[in-house]
């Protein structure tokens, strides 16, 4: 016996997709500015996406401990991108996050201080000490905290969590809403919007492991293709080398280890124990001077060899340290850790690299919008500003200033927009019967959707990884046509609560796609820039200096070359 279930119909201003930092900053200002707005997430709102579990720091120019300007993180920024940044959004990254950083203080953030200023660290591709912080390892929580908190001061917001967006909806042209499931119930959810945001995140999820939420699947760039708004940079997806691998972390974030190897030069050792980073043209001394890239590629290369640790990466010890320099560095992470059963004074533990960050995204203006009416993006599903390689500290800085700006330009276009058309339900009408659809053989078809997930997460790890060459694209190329074959065109089993066969096939609907435009993107590329590394293409070359956008045609993605970036040009 097969159920349809009623769609429930929901209205607002703006509609926000994703309620990690850059969705609550758009919910805040959007609401500020008059707007009532829908904040959805597929999960918990605030508890959610990236933010909430970057633990390190955030990069901004405040001066507050010496000399410092936006123009100096600027230059570091467009240097870090390897030519192909945004200048449009870097300028506005580096310009708005003081504004941004100060705003958070006045809500009580508690950025560390010293002397009474704001304390500012040196980070990796920093001219100066420029990145901020809360306390050990707490950056991300205490951000997602303050936002929530302010959040709950503006009634206009409502917040609604276990809501999975699948579709936007199109009127004239038009961005006028959305189609969603209620994971709690099955439901299908339309809802009707004067303005959306994709506040969705990255795609990390593509990938066996990686540093955020399990929700950063891509869908934000699934939903934006799909509507007509370009992508960009797909190519580029940044790993960190030493991503905690074993032993079982609870609490803390994997990629906590990089400030503690930085500080006190933790050894990296493969399975036999020997240090190997050498063999790979990047010897360390007894110091952490290897950089990101070159770690990642000395640890693929000794596993790949049959040197690497039991759990599959290298070892990184502190062992040659002593108690009192650990506790003195790590201070009350050694208690954390200890609770996890990891002695550092005993044994090392087991890293390799790890699905950080995109650079890729939505192609955006400077006021969030994709060139689709009705239609705006922030933070991380943003793409350009970082160019080829992402800035350390940015994260954050550009998840609150592209959240804040886009939720102040949602807002206004909602005043400024004459006889813009209404949600249609008819044009929702496709996007639902697909939701509804139930398989009148209860048990579904005989399709796997979590084994199909993990296959692709596999082949998306083994070839589109750190390293990739044309032979392995083509083979990720393959593989993932061969499942978007075996998805098919709609769900299996019946709508209800909490299906996760259902909710994975959706998932896929949203990974697959994306997963071909990130191969496709790197297949073409044929040099080796930032965080894209073509093992048969090594070094940069000039003809290349220029940004790939992703164009939705006739259901089907198409890379198209951009012209070349000046980043110089309107450089103050």
């Amino acid at each position: 016996m097969t159920t349809t279930l009623e769609p429930t119909h929901l209205s607002t201003d703006v509609l926000i997709i994703g309620a990690g930092g850059a969705g609550m900053y758009a919910a805040i200002e959007a609401a500020k500015a008059g707007s009532n707005v829908l904040l959805a997430d597929r999960s918990l709102i605030g508890r959610s996406g990236a933010t909430v579990m970057a633990m390190m720091t955030v990069a901004v120019a405040l001066g507050s401990q010496g000399p410092d300007a936006p123009a100096h993180h600027l230059a570091d920024t467009l240097a870090s991108g390897r030519g192909l940044c945004d200048e449009r959004l870097a300028r506005m990254l580096c310009e708005d996050g003081p504004e941004c950083i100060l705003e958070l203080d006045e809500w009580g953030a508690g950025w560390a201080r010293e002397n009474g200023a704001i304390k500012s660290a040196h980070a990796p591709g920093h001219d100066r000490p420029r990145c901020v912080y809360v306390d050990f390892l707490n950056t991300g929580p205490a951000v997602s905290k303050t936002l929530r908190k302010v959040l709950h001061r503006h009634d206009s917001v409502r917040r609604v969590g276990d809501m999975l967006i699948v579709d936007l909806i199109k009127s004239k042209g038009v961005v006028t809403g959305a189609v969603a499931i209620e994971i709690s119930t099955g439901r299908p959810v339309t809802i009707a919007a004067k303005a959306t945001i994709i506040a969705t995140g990255g795609l990390t999820r593509l990938y066996r492991r990686s540093s955020a939420s399990f929700n950063m699947s891509g869908d934000g760039y699934a939903l934006a293709m799909r509507a007509g708004a370009r992508l960009i940079d797909m190519e580029f997806v940044q790993f960190f080398p030493i991503g905690h691998l074993a032993p079982r972390l609870i609490g803390l974030d994997p990629i906590m280890w990089d400030p503690f190897r930085y500080k006190l030069g933790g050894r990296l050792l493969n399975g036999n124990m020997e240090e190997f980073t050498e063999r790979y043209g990047s010897s360390e001394d007894g110091r952490y001077v290897i950089t990101r890239d070159a770690a990642t590629y000395a640890i693929t290369k000794e596993v790949a060899a049959g040197r690497g640790t039991p759990s599959g990466g290298a070892y990184l010890s502190f062992m040659h340290l002593s108690a009192e320099t650990l506790n003195e560095a790590f201070g009350p992470v050694i208690k954390k850790l200890m609770a996890n059963g990891i002695d550092l004074t005993k044994m090392p533990i087991e890293v390799s690299p790890i699905a950080h960050y995109h650079m890729g995204g939505v192609a955006v203006d400077e006021q969030m919008g994709t060139g689709i009416p009705g239609l705006y993006a922030a933070g991380e599903a943003v793409g350009g500003a970082n160019g080829a390689n992402r800035l350390s500290g940015n994260a954050i800085t550009e998840v609150l200033a592209f959240g804040r700006r886009a939720g102040r330009s949602a807002a206004a276009s909602i005043q400024n927009t004459v006889d813009q058309p209404e949600f249609d339900p008819g044009d929702a009408q496709a996007a639902l019967e697909r939701v509804q659809h139930a398989d009148p053989d209860t048990r579904g078809r005989s399709i796997n959707t979590a084994a199909m997930i993990a296959e692709l997460q596999a082949t998306m790890s083994d070839y589109v990884g750190p390293f990739k060459t044309e032979a392995g694209l083509k083979t990720a190329l393959e593989s993932i046509a061969d499942l978007e074959d075996r998805l098919g065109d709609v769900p299996p089993g019946q709508p209800g609560a909490f299906e996760p066969s259902r909710i994975d096939w959706f998932d896929l609907r949203t990974m697959l796609p994306v997963a071909r435009v990130v191969t496709q993107a790197a297949l073409a590329r044929t040099e080796s820039r930032g965080a894209h590394q073509r093992e048969d293409h090594p070094g940069m070359l000039d003809e290349w200096r220029c940004n790939q956008f992703v164009e939705w045609e006739a259901d089907s993605p198409t890379i198209v070359r951009g012209p070349t970036i000046t980043t110089q040009e309107t450089a103050a």
